[in-house]
């Protein structure tokens, strides 16, 4: 490809709203311009980089015996009512009715889609275990679009389902795509990757984990052992946070707190430590009426989502600001009249006695609080955030709290989707049962973004080789000198008979130009090729990741750039 034919602008100044480091790169370095909020189109440079990731994945998908097949973008309400999921998630998911008024939908994802493919043609023991996967489009209308590709609204994704017929069987084959994942992030450039133990969400099933790429501009909280392998994502994180505190039980008694409210206020009025407080927190179930109170240490914060998956319901902030039934700032266990409420107490709280909580009268307080005594036996629970210094549940030692930014899931689902939409196979001895699904997620674009986070510099990106959308970037200088002009030329067609993707910047600019424009691009392999050097009958070969230059005769420039490509792949 010539520079001057390539459709792309490289740009000086970088974009207001670009925060992240592979936004301003990616849209600086011409891979991709914004269409509207979360969606983008890509040019030459990030279409062949993400068909080169799209390549990476597919590979390996194919050794893992997968067929790749391909599922429609547009599917009927009907297909999704069988799984239940079309009322169920929000909206996300865009909905629309066709011109014959028939409900329809955008993919977001295709586990449905996926059910109905197989259903009635994998009907037996004898082709399982079986994976079908596809990479391809998908919209979610995320409301806080962010980061450049990190999160998109408009999006191309590998999504992978495997059948079973036993759960072993499963587990099994979720190792195989674990080890596969392993080694697609290694392929493509990515080092600072982790799985973790994550939660299963929308999707449903049983076990799942998150490939994330390490970032402090990650969403995702991570909780880290650095010390042994515990690894989970904060949703479904665990801790040993059980500290005993017992004293000698002294009387209940109600003070006066004024207008102290929230933990940190009423811990300064009684000058006390913030864990000798139970902490009230209020949620409202989505669609129903009632409320779930959760009680947790005052240092502590409630987990959401463990909290889903505790009470089954989907829980909501709740506003008891002005709701009668709530004394809200002075919530407490102890003659609480809300009605039609749903009480847990976190494990935070158990074998801890003599506390502050809240008197359910506005202005007061109780102190010397103890659970058993006052209120009586209850069931201690984990619905708590782990915190940076709580101890590892394997190995006893503190824990590390890091942002990530997920590229990758895995999920055992279970017969979640079979099930619910009547797909059967039948085993060894003719019983007919659900087949155990597994998916598999990648994002395309999203992988782009981070392998330009992890390899850029203050200059540009530095492209791995394996993803690079051009492998050689040829830069001469004085291009009105016969000599330069036939040697670049003679070397990109001599890369193009090797099916290298070659890239000649065939511009008459300033030299400066030039040489900003190839790091910012980043292509693997540089060469310079200008009078200066063809004196000597040499050339110039650079290697943008590590500066390297190399001094090779313009005779033997070919075969020195095809033995960096071959012993030099993570360049």
């Amino acid at each position: 490809m010539r520079l001057s034919k390539l459709v792309g602008e490289r740009l000086k100044d970088i974009p207001s709203d670009a925060k992240m480091k592979n936004h301003i790169l990616l849209l600086r370095a011409g891979y991709m311009k914004q269409v509207a909020n979360g969606i983008y189109s890509l040019t030459a440079l990030g279409q062949k980089a993400c068909l080169n990731i799209e390549n990476i994945i597919r590979d390996e998908m194919n050794s893992c015996e997968g067929q790749e097949v391909k599922f429609p973008v547009v599917m009927p309400k009907e297909l999704w009512d069988l799984s239940g999921r079309y009322s169920s998630i929000g909206s996300e998911m865009v909905r629309f009715v066709d011109r014959t008024n028939r409900p329809m939908l955008l993919g977001m994802t295709h586990e449905e889609a996926a059910v109905h493919l197989a259903k009635n043609w994998v009907n037996s023991y004898t082709q399982l275990p079986c994976m079908i996967y596809q990479i391809q489009t998908k919209f979610r209308d995320e409301p806080r679009s962010r980061g450049g590709l990190i999160r998109v609204r408009e999006f191309t994704m590998k999504d992978a389902y495997s059948f079973h017929i036993t759960q072993d069987d499963l587990e099994d084959y979720y190792d195989v795509m674990f080890k596969a994942y392993e080694r697609i992030y290694k392929k493509i450039g990515l080092k600072n990757v982790i799985s973790v133990k994550s939660d299963n969400g929308m999707f449903g099933g049983n076990a799942s984990h998150e490939f994330m790429y390490l970032n402090p501009m990650g969403e995702d909280e991570l909780v880290i052992c650095p010390h042994c392998s515990y690894r989970s994502n904060q949703e479904v994180a665990e801790s040993k946070i059980y500290e005993k505190k017992i004293e000698e039980m002294l009387p209940l008694e109600e003070i006066y707190t004024a207008q102290a409210k929230d933990i940190a206020e009423v811990s300064k009025f009684l000058k006390i430590d913030s864990k000798d407080c139970v902490k009230a927190v209020v949620f409202a179930i989505k669609g129903e009426t009632g409320s779930v109170v959760c009680f947790i240490r005052g240092d502590r914060e409630v987990n959401e989502t463990k909290l889903r998956k505790l009470c089954k319901k989907e829980v909501v902030p709740y506003d008891a600001t002005n709701d009668s039934e709530f004394c809200a700032g002075n919530i407490g266990p102890l003659n609480l009249k809300a009605k039609n409420t749903q009480i847990y107490f976190d494990l935070s709280l158990k074998d801890r006695n003599n506390l502050v909580t809240g008197a359910n009268r506005a202005e007061y307080h109780l102190v010397n609080f103890n659970i058993e005594r006052d209120y009586g036996n209850v069931e201690y629970v984990d619905i708590s955030k782990v915190k940076s210094g709580d101890l590892c549940p394997i190995c006893g030692k503190e824990l590390e709290i890091s942002n990530g930014i997920e590229i990758g899931n895995i999920f055992q689902l279970g017969t979640k989707y079979s099930k619910s939409m009547g797909m059967f196979v039948k085993t060894k001895d003719g019983e007919e049962i659900n087949p155990i699904m597994g998916c598999y997620g990648i994002g395309v674009g999203r992988n782009l973004a981070c392998v330009v986070e992890e390899n850029s510099d203050e200059n540009g990106i530095c492209m791995p080789l394996s993803i690079a959308p051009y492998k050689v970037h040829i830069v001469p200088l004085r291009l009105d000198d016969d000599n330069v002009s036939s040697v670049s030329s003679k070397l990109y067609h001599d890369l193009q008979l090797q099916k290298i993707e070659v890239l000649i910047d065939d511009r008459e600019v300033m030299a400066g130009v030039k040489f900003a424009d190839a790091d910012l691009m980043g292509m693997p392999i540089r060469v310079l090729i200008s009078p200066r050097s063809l004196k000597n009958n040499e050339m110039e070969i650079k290697l943008r990741k590590t500066g390297e230059t190399i001094m090779v005769s313009t005779n033997n420039a070919l075969s020195k750039i095809l033995e960096i490509m071959d012993t030099n792949k993570n360049i």
